[in-house]
């Protein structure tokens, strides 16, 4: 077995599907670990704590001290919450022969690529990181991180059951991904709490919710077969589509009220660049029911992908251009504006 760094930045960017055990187990531990959390999808967190690095270094409180452990504590964080979704999905029968998560991608347990035995050694070393990461920033920073840790612990063990179940799975990532990881991750940075970096950190966690939603909503009648009541199962089809695309336009708004309040300068309006992308395909995709098979043309290994297909795919693209713009933001703050005072 040798390290296969090409697997880890593939694993990084993509899905990776996996059906061949001979193929799993000549990879090294770190490509299994990606391949089996879903990294590519688990980088969302990583965009939330740089989201909340460059709002503190726009205030010029960042810390090169707490970052990487705010960064690599909750990235790992969240590949475990995805191994723990996945053995209790596998152990309640959830996950069992042709279900959706074991359509798009390697069901680790469900497929044989793992005993029940590592799967849990799995999430117990990553668990254990993501805990000393966290004991690091409360011994570091105090006040609320403790708080604010909890939190996060509650979310990673009770997501996938009860709170998926009973149509807060949703909400409770809106609030993870936004005021938890970039209003907490800005206080753990900064020892200061802003209201305002809340709502920025919820610009881009509506983005993340909406991918969500499309997810649920792709797998809607196998959800609700299997008494997993979604927000999308409970809504309806029809409604989610339309509750997802009001998400989507929330983005927008709330981006363009911070440039109002002067919290942002507007150079982060470089979001409406993705504009095109959302109205060309986005929309056109939420406006009608999936189809039964995959059109002419769809890209291959995608499938049974669609809503969320689209929906991940314009979280990306927002996501990076709103980094773009915080970058932008930090040059015209730190560096230009100063030359001309």
């Amino acid at each position: 077995m040798r390290i296969n760094l090409a697997m880890w930045r593939k694993a990084s960017w993509q899905l990776v599907k996996i059906d061949d055990k001979k193929e799993w187990d000549a990879l090294d531990v770190v490509s299994k670990w990606l391949i089996a959390t879903r990294s590519a999808v688990t980088l969302v967190t990583v965009y939330s704590c740089v989201i909340a690095g460059l709002l503190a270094w726009r205030d010029d409180l960042f810390t090169w001290v707490a970052f990487p452990i705010l960064t690599v504590g909750l990235f790992v964080a969240h590949g475990t919450n995805n191994l723990l979704n996945d053995y209790t999905d596998y152990a309640r029968g959830v996950d069992k022969g042709n279900y959706f998560r074991a359509q798009y991608g390697p069901q680790p347990l469900e497929h044989g690529l793992l005993t029940r035995r590592q799967l849990l050694t799995y999430a117990a070393v990553t668990g254990l990181v993501a805990v000393a990461a966290g004991v690091a920033l409360i011994l570091y920073r105090g006040g609320l991180t403790p708080l604010l840790m909890v939190a996060g612990a509650v979310f990673v063990l009770f997501y996938t059951f009860p709170l998926k179940y009973i149509g807060l799975g949703e909400v409770i990532l809106l609030i993870v991904w936004g005021p938890l990881m970039v209003g907490g991750g800005y206080y753990v940075l900064t020892d200061s709490w802003s209201w305002l970096v809340v709502l920025a950190g919820l610009a881009y966690s509506l983005g993340v919710c909406a991918a969500l939603m499309g997810k649920h909503i792709d797998k809607l009648d196998m959800d609700a077969a299997k008494h997993i009541r979604t927000l999308p199962v409970l809504l309806g089809e029809r409604p989610a589509r339309t509750v997802t695309l009001g998400l989507i336009v929330l983005q927008y708004a709330v981006v363009i009220a911070l440039v109002i309040a002067r919290f942002f300068s507007p150079l982060l309006l470089v979001v409406l660049f993705s504009l095109p992308f959302f109205f060309r395909v986005v929309v056109p995709m939420y406006r009608h029911s999936r189809p039964a098979e995959p059109p002419e043309g769809y890209p291959a290994g995608v499938w049974p992908l669609w809503y969320v297909a689209a929906g991940f795919a314009f979280s990306r693209r927002f996501g990076g251009l709103y980094l773009l713009g915080l970058i932008l933001d930090v040059v015209l703050k730190l560096l230009i504006l100063p030359l001309f005072r």
